[in-house]
């Protein structure tokens, strides 16, 4: 445990390399138009329609092999890319300015979440927010039996003081927090 900020890492020597973890993502089942997963993603595509318009700018980070919230906005007319270091690596997407940032079930995966939180809060404009899912660790959890730590490319695990941790540390202007759901507001 993060003495700082409170999160959990996992002990780095046991980090999948890098074909293991593209392996790993590639196994995964997931389909665009399977509903179930559109209901699954939609409180951080809800947050989004909420609150910008068609107009604002969007990143999808880590959008993976399925990018079903860049599908689900693209149908509502909105304009966002799509960036994962493994199925869209498009790095010059990372030196750009966004209204909106979504990260679904992403966060965990950060080997260096410091670097990473650093880097998208630089990426946000100035009243945007990084829209973020993943399952947050409370002390009702026993972190022994808990399936999210099952996931070998689950690494870092999170909980609500851990958020504010980053948005305190990390220039963000404000936080809110909703079960899985997360928003850090630049």
């Amino acid at each position: 445990m993060c003495a700082n900020c409170l999160g959990i890492y996992r002990n780095s020597t046991y980090y999948l390399d890098a074909r293991e973890e593209k392996k790993r993502y590639k196994a995964h089942d997931n389909d665009v138009n399977d509903r179930r997963y559109q209901n699954f993603v939609s409180p951080i595509v809800n947050y989004v329609l909420e609150n910008f318009k068609p107009e604002h700018r969007g990143l999808d980070f880590g959008s993976g092999t399925a990018p079903v919230i860049s599908k689900m906005l693209h149908d509502k007319t909105y304009s966002i890319d799509q960036y994962d270091p493994f199925f869209s690596n498009k790095i010059e997407l990372l030196n750009e300015k966004y209204d909106y940032i979504v990260c679904c079930e992403v966060v965990e995966h950060f080997h260096y979440p410091d670097v990473e939180f650093e880097r998208l809060q630089r990426m946000l404009k100035r009243g945007g927010a990084l829209v973020c899912m993943t399952h947050l660790y409370t002390e009702e959890i026993a972190f022994k039996d808990w399936y999210y730590k099952g996931d070998p490319t689950h690494v870092f695990f999170y909980r609500p003081g851990t958020i504010h941790f980053i948005a305190e540390n990390y220039g963000f202007s404000g936080v809110e927090i909703n079960n899985r759901l997360f928003v850090l507001k630049s």
